[in-house]
């Protein structure tokens, strides 16, 4: 039932690394979240556009990020990072987990 996780601390340090080089990026999100949030039924489409283009770009730094470690294994052991990376993913950065499996 529960698998050792054989990546967790270096999937661990590299969200972390995300976290503190996308500072920028986390605080865009947040600004586009609340203006999304407080805006006007007539704007929120495009503000919402707004939000989901940079969560997008979060989304695309994290993949190329798994890719390029992954990269690095064998076949198998790179399948095992990529699940792993993708799940630490969803339960640590939810916002960009929508997608991180179609990258």
């Amino acid at each position: 039932m529960f698998r050792r996780q054989r990546f967790g601390d270096v999937i661990s340090r590299q969200l972390e690394l995300f976290r503190r080089e996308q500072a920028d990026l986390f605080r865009e999100i947040e600004a586009a979240e609340d203006n999304y949030d407080r805006a006007d039924r007539d704007e929120a489409e495009e503000l919402y556009g707004d939000y989901q283009d940079l969560v997008e770009t979060g989304t695309e730094i994290l993949a190329d990020l798994r890719d390029h470690f992954a990269s690095s294994l064998g076949e198998r052991a790179a399948d095992q990072y990529e699940s792993e990376f993708n799940d630490a993913v969803r339960r640590d950065l939810p916002r960009f987990a929508l997608e991180i499996e179609n990258r």
